[in-house]
């Protein structure tokens, strides 16, 4: 038996849970750098296709409101083209993806790790934009002006009217050919039938 006087050597006291949600705080703060440098790599490339792109938004006419031409912020920045197209960075943070939203889900239009081939993509996809739109505007107008409508359809129409004027005489003089024949024929009959009624009413004169 230990005497009493012994002294008892304290167990040394284990890891404080301060200690712990200090490390954890750490680690926390260590993968937040790594997504804030993550995010700020997406938008600095994201804003470099963005000057690439700015001549051809500069030519987009000012009429149209359809195009926002702008990066966003958030988790994921995004480079927004419409509605419904943007260009987002891969994961491997090099490679630009030039998505769109479709009925039957997000499609690709564009995917490369080379800034020019997707703005390459990004530029068509606007003209084809400009142009439907300027399409349907022309198409518009047409209909609304009979003046140009008129003089379009006029110079087609002489060959289909003289065509339809000579199928008609046709027709008609074929009709006239159809009535004599038949009165022709009738006309035989009616003799043939009546022939010794009429010569014996000669014989009686």
């Amino acid at each position: 038996m230990k005497d009493a006087g012994d002294k008892i050597t304290p167990v040394e006291p284990s890891r404080k849970l301060s200690e712990a949600i200090r490390d954890i705080k750490n680690a926390f703060a260590d993968r937040d750098d790594v997504v804030v440098d993550m995010r700020e790599a997406h938008r600095m490339r994201l804003e470099l296709l963005a000057s690439e792109l700015a001549p051809v938004f500069a030519d987009v006419p000012a009429d149209m409101d359809s195009f926002d031409f702008a990066v966003s912020s958030g988790l994921q920045p995004r480079l927004w083209i419409d509605a419904v197209s943007h260009v987002a960075m891969g994961r491997d943070r090099r490679t630009y993806r030039f998505l769109k939203d479709t009925r039957v889900g997000r499609v690709a239009l564009a995917e490369s790790t080379e800034m020019k081939a997707v703005a390459d993509t990004v530029t068509r996809y606007v003209a084809e934009r400009v142009v439907e739109r300027q399409r349907m505007m022309e198409g518009g107008i047409e209909s609304a002006v009979p003046g140009l409508h008129r003089a379009v359809v006029q110079e087609a129409e002489p060959p289909i009217q003289s065509e339809t004027r000579r199928n008609g005489w046709t027709s008609f003089f074929a009709g006239l050919g159809l009535i004599a024949a038949g009165a022709v024929v009738g006309l035989a009959v009616s003799l043939a039938l009546f022939w010794d009624r009429i010569m014996q009413m000669k014989i009686s004169f």
